[in-house]
């Protein structure tokens, strides 16, 4: 929504507003510095972790349970 639009559905009473409702907030809001602020320390934290290497063991077990093996 531009600013006009914002403008129009403060200006009409009986409009109810169309901001999206789903948690995420539209850029240069608080929120939406919160969630960038978030997102890059998420990424600076995570990031390596999220490149290595899933481990073979781990591979195996995944793939056991999906052909339905039994392991011991």
């Amino acid at each position: 929504m531009d600013q006009r639009a914002d403008k129009r559905v403060l200006a009409e009473p009986g409009k109810s507003s169309q901001r999206p409702s789903g948690g995420r907030a539209r850029k240069g809001t608080p929120d939406a510095a919160f969630d960038i602020w978030l997102q890059r320390g998420l990424h600076a934290m995570f990031d390596g972790v999220a490149k290595e290497p899933i481990p073979e063991e781990l591979l195996r077990l995944i793939e056991d349970d999906r052909t339905g093996k039994k392991t011991t």
